[in-house]
């Protein structure tokens, strides 16, 4: 580790490369699922779905340590109106990186084509009062969010769970910007997110957010302004939060 810092309640690791981190970083969180479920018999976990955490799922998986069969797995967002085989859904992206890996106690998919936008919300609500979240696994965008709770949508009291939001431009080019779509106009214009009081809820949170395309996020975030404006910076209010840089991250 390059170094170690604390802003607010806020718990900052800088590693010196992205592959370090992501390593260090399930080692972490298998550590915390192999204590929590000394303690309960299940433990829940939401992940997020962005090239970003590669290195940390391709390390997750590979905990032999951890009894994945008394894991519950959900994810944060998911795009409106992608086909049902689009390698870009972020069900597909976590069913081949984590979900087809281990063996889970259940997988809960957040439905982007359900018939009725609206109900698939309250559903997946539901689902994650029932299973209220132990770890959340996410990352930060360039433009500061968290999910896709975008600055223009994002609701630090909002009143839902889950919901449907529009993707501002800088949010739909970092699509681009990650390879995940050849170009702007490709990149779906809605969709479904967990709202930032359910990722807020989990009881331990861990932030990866590796690459130079971040560090100004990383800044606002770290700025000890906590507001909408950067959706990340409610991380600094969390009791139990740790966030994973690599020194292209925190280079600002």
């Amino acid at each position: 580790m390059t170094s170690e810092f604390r802003v607010n309640n806020l718990d900052v690791h800088v590693y010196p490369d992205r592959l370090t981190m992501g390593q260090s970083a399930a080692a972490i969180i298998a550590k915390r699922i192999i204590e929590l479920l000394k303690e309960q018999q299940f433990v829940n976990i939401i992940f997020a779905a962005a090239p970003s955490q590669n290195e940390f799922l391709d390390s997750l998986i590979k905990s032999k340590d951890v009894d994945w069969k008394r894991v519950n797995a959900f994810h944060m967002d998911e795009y409106i109106g992608l086909p049902e085989n689009a390698p870009q859904k972020f069900g597909s992206f976590l069913r081949e990186k984590i979900f087809k890996h281990v063996s889970l106690n259940t997988v809960n998919y957040l439905d982007g084509n359900a018939g009725n936008p609206d109900a698939e919300c309250m559903r997946y609500a539901k689902l994650l009062t029932e299973y209220s979240p132990d770890i959340v696994c996410m990352g930060i965008g360039e433009n500061g969010h968290i999910a896709f709770n975008d600055p223009h949508v994002a609701d630090f009291n909002d009143p839902f769970k889950v919901k449907i939001v529009d993707l501002d431009e800088a949010c739909r080019q970092q699509q681009v910007n990650d390879g995940c779509f050849a170009k702007l106009p490709e990149v779906p214009t809605h969709a479904l997110t967990l709202t930032v009081p359910a990722l807020m809820a989990g009881k331990h949170i861990y932030c990866m957010v590796p690459g130079r395309n971040k560090a100004n996020a990383v800044k606002h975030t770290l700025s000890g302004r906590i507001n909408e404006e950067c959706p990340a910076s409610v991380l600094l209010k969390h009791p139990s939060a740790v966030l994973f840089l690599d020194e292209d991250s925190a280079s600002i």
